[in-house]
């Protein structure tokens, strides 16, 4: 993976309009703190969790939700299944997301969910596999496959952080919509995902 991301890397370097955002924020790093690569249930967990509010308060309700259980290991679907309403919630979890969490553990310990198979799907195959989980949409979908499957060529369109991203990176009087994004990134489409982490660090200037 090392290998094909610094490539992305190398080309996106070649492009005049990405060579100095580069040059500022270094390499991007395809990857996310504290959960172990490849884990699909993890991320999941993470992003259900991390939905609608601010990452500050986020880390906190995963870290009281990591130790809701006694092993160091990060709870398994069994786990969470075992786990009462009630003692998901005293993490901070809200009842929708407590449900959302059910129904993703319940998903995999019946198999529901081919998480072993996803290399082998499409793209298209992923997002349409993934979102029958309550509580995933296709935003979901392409934060696993951008940061736990690493696949290089996904463009989170429905994403407002990218939208912000190319608006400040192509100097566009308002945020382009899908097509003309698109369109915007027709030569480096292949390194979409590399080029996303630097369009969210664009979309984030000036917040702090």
């Amino acid at each position: 993976m090392t290998h094909h991301l610094d490539a992305s890397l190398r080309a996106l370097q070649r492009d005049p309009h990405f060579a100095p955002v580069i040059k500022k924020y270094g390499p991007a790093k395809l990857s996310r703190p504290n959960l172990k690569p490849g884990d699909i249930f993890q991320s999941l967990c993470r992003s259900i969790i991390y939905q609608q509010i601010s990452g500050k308060a986020a880390a906190s309700i995963l870290a009281r939700f990591r130790s809701l259980t006694p092993r160091k290991e990060f709870p398994a679907p069994k786990d969470i299944l075992s786990l009462s309403d009630v003692k998901l919630r005293s993490a901070g979890l809200s009842p929708q997301k407590t449900s959302y969490l059910k129904d993703l553990a319940q998903k995999f310990a019946d198999g529901d969910i081919r998480h072993t198979e996803l290399d082998s799907m499409t793209s298209a195959e992923i997002v349409e596999h993934l979102t029958a989980v309550k509580g995933v949409g296709e935003w979901t979908a392409h934060m696993v496959m951008i940061f736990t499957l690493q696949r290089l060529d996904i463009l989170p369109t429905g994403d407002l952080g990218i939208r912000k991203g190319f608006q400040k990176l192509y100097g566009l009087r308002s945020m382009p919509d899908k097509v003309r994004m698109e369109k915007l990134a027709r030569e480096w489409r292949a390194h979409a995902s590399v080029a996303s982490w630097y369009l969210w660090r664009l979309a984030d200037e000036g917040k702090r």
